[in-house]
């Protein structure tokens, strides 16, 4: 299940009127070539995904959640309680990673906060 799909589920499960706990970082990435990159792109991706599970993991922050393909981009989504303590344990990692284009946005609520507060950073 991808990430706003189960923040759809938490909220829609959630006592009304309560915030969301959760917090949002979505990173994305242009790939070298066509909609799902080259297989070395695939390659590089999976080792970029155990790299931030198990730094997120180490920093207690939150939780990796997984990836999604499309128009010749990937993006990476991770949330926790707090989203700067979140990508400060991503942040060396995703920076390290050299596909580029690339940005990281960071969303200080939940789903159904349409004024929650957003930071994009450029990577």
């Amino acid at each position: 299940m991808g990430l706003l799909s189960r923040l759809k589920a938490k909220a829609t499960s959630a006592p009304v009127g309560l915030p969301m706990a959760e917090q949002t970082v979505i990173a994305r990435y242009q790939l070298s070539s066509g909609p799902n990159g080259t297989s070395t792109d695939i390659h590089s991706l999976a080792t970029l995904e155990d790299r931030l599970i198990e730094a997120i993991s180490a920093a207690r922050v939150g939780e990796f959640d997984g990836n999604e393909f499309g128009t010749g981009e990937v993006t990476l989504f991770a949330y926790g309680p707090d989203a700067d303590q979140l990508f400060a344990a991503m942040e060396p990692i995703l920076r390290s990673f050299p596909a580029r284009p690339a940005h990281v946005l960071l969303r200080y609520g939940g789903l159904q906060d349409e004024n929650a507060p957003e930071a994009l950073v450029e990577l």
